[in-house]
This record gives structure tokens, C-alpha cells and sequence, in this order.
């Protein structure tokens, strides 16, 4: 079966990032960036997973089925950079949500940087 490790990683990626994306909608801790999904999370925590999984499943079969194509490989790889930066976004979100991470991390990182790159010169 072709992809079909690739196909399950990005599978299971994909109901990580909903159930992650649930913990910190329903906690205060983010928001959906999606509309879409971000009103089917208004609807309901069912249909927000429903859908995602559907989507997941639809996205699964057509790579099972078309996985000897060129397209269908780049298409899994672009797919699961995508994802895999998904999930170090959920894990900030994580270590920010416990205290771990400071909300201007990000902000004091990059003045840091700009300090630094300033002093080189």
C-alpha cells in the first residue's frame, strides 16, 4: 500500500492537533484561528471533531488510493512539514499555558536578537 505509514501519521497528526486545539479553546487558552472550524467549535465539541475527522478520512482515502502518483507524495510531505509545525505551535501553547513560557517570550526573543545582531556591527 503506497503511503500508507505517511498516511496514518498525518491521520493521527491531524486528531492530535483537534483534540489539542479543543483542550485549549475549551480552557480560555486560544482561539480557533479557522472561521470555519471556529464555528463549527461554537456548534459543538462533536461537530468540531466530527468534521475534522471526516476531513482527516477523505484526506486518508484519496492517498491511499492515489499514493503512487508523484503529486500525492509531495502532497503528504508539504502536508506533514505543515502539521509537524502544527504541533510545536500546540507545544509553545502548551508550555505558555503552564507558566513555563512567558507571553512575551517571542517579543523579548526577538529584541534580543535585533540587540545582538545591533552589537555585531
Amino acid at each position: 500500500m503506497h503511503l500508507f505509514r505517511e498516511t496514518f501519521l498525518l491521520f493521527g497528526l491531524n486528531l492530535l492537533d483537534a483534540l489539542l486545539t479543543l483542550i485549549w479553546v475549551r480552557s480560555g487558552v486560544a482561539t480557533e484561528g479557522n472561521k470555519l472550524m471556529a464555528k463549527l467549535l461554537d456548534i459543538g465539541d462533536y461537530s468540531f471533531l466530527g468534521a475534522k475527522l471526516f476531513i482527516g478520512l477523505v484526506a486518508a482515502a484519496v492517498l491511499l488510493k492515489w499514493g503512487n502518483l508523484k503529486v500525492a507524495k509531495y502532497g503528504v510531505s508539504v502536508a506533514l512539514v505543515l502539521y509537524i509545525g502544527l504541533m510545536g505551535i500546540h507545544i509553545v501553547t502548551g508550555l505558555t499555558a503552564i507558566g513555563l513560557i512567558s507571553e512575551n517570550f517571542f517579543l523579548d526573543l526577538v529584541t534580543i536578537s535585533r540587540e545582538t545582531l545591533a552589537s555585531a556591527h
